[in-house]
């Protein structure tokens, strides 16, 4: 009889089976502590990467998705006209809300990729001056980060500022409550966040009050802006008031950005530009992002 015939004779089977059997427990103890110790591995991976991009402490995640990532470098790029320059923009302005998130105080207001497209697309629109006007910043965070991304793009950004800085975020309709991050919404906090900038950042004029307000109206209305970003009063009224002063100090070619355009939580944002572009206006829509609406004064 051969040794292959021996192996598999019955007898032989009965014999060998204690010693098959404790290599398969060992075998199995093996692999029991090799997919323990990818679970403790991956574990820790989850848990830092949750410490760094998740809700907790800012109230949204910033964990990017392929689906929305994807939409989001077609919406630039089509409002941009420059696919490469639209995806490199957006790497650079995720980068970026991730860094002022974990330097600042407060946060960003608003998801992920809505703030990563109008970061990123902002300067690829081309703004005819470099005055920008943000109507409504909460933390100036988004200021802080916009005035980073036009001087990557060679710019010198001049930054002015409107917020009531009631302490907490208002909106008509809603119940004010302190914000996840904790930080008091206060011109303090801004300027911290706006010293992050640099010296753009610390020049910026800070203007508290109500957009809607003629004094607070008057004390900025003295220049003409090439960038205006639309983020105050969410309800119609307060909308199309805004608007219709955006087309009093928009220079030539300005960007006009109207934030959470299309968004479900917040219609009266939709129904006042669609209102506010049937009459006689010098706002051109170019197309949205993430739910902001790109326009240029004429």
């Amino acid at each position: 009889m051969n040794s292959r015939s021996l192996l598999r004779s019955p007898v032989s089977r009965r014999l060998l089976r204690p010693v098959a059997d404790l290599i398969d427990q060992r075998v199995d103890r093996r692999v029991e502590r090799q997919l323990r110790s990818a679970v403790r591995e991956a574990t820790t991976h989850r848990l830092t990467h949750e410490l760094l991009l998740g809700s907790t402490g800012r109230g949204l995640s910033r964990v990017v998705a392929d689906g929305p990532l994807k939409r989001l470098h077609a919406e630039v790029a089509a409002l941009s006209g420059d696919r490469d320059a639209a995806v490199r923009n957006v790497a650079t302005a995720y980068r970026l809300l991730v860094a002022l998130e974990s330097l600042g105080v407060g946060r960003v207001a608003g998801g992920t990729m809505n703030i990563c497209g109008k970061l990123g697309t902002i300067p690829l629109l081309d703004p005819p001056n470099d005055e920008i006007l943000e109507i409504g910043t909460l933390y100036g965070m988004f200021s802080t980060g916009l005035i980073r991304m036009m001087e990557r793009d060679g710019r010198h950004p001049s930054l002015t500022i409107v917020d009531p800085f009631a302490g907490v975020q208002l909106q008509p309709g809603t119940n004010p409550r302190p914000d996840p991050t904790g930080t008091p919404v206060d011109e303090h906090a801004v300027r911290t966040n706006l010293a992050l900038a640099g010296p753009a950042g610390t020049a910026a004029r800070v203007r508290r009050g109500f957009s809607e307000d003629p004094e607070t109206r008057a004390a900025v209305s003295d220049r003409a802006y090439g960038v205006i970003v639309v983020d105050g009063d969410h309800s119609a009224k307060g909308v199309r008031q805004d608007l219709r002063w955006t087309e009093e100090i928009a220079a030539p070619g300005a960007v006009v950005v109207l934030d959470d355009y299309g968004d479900p939580n917040w219609p009266g944002i939709e129904e006042a530009l669609d209102e506010h572009l049937k009459e006689p206006t010098r706002l051109t829509y170019l197309g949205k992002a993430a739910h902001s609406a790109f326009l240029r004064a004429s």
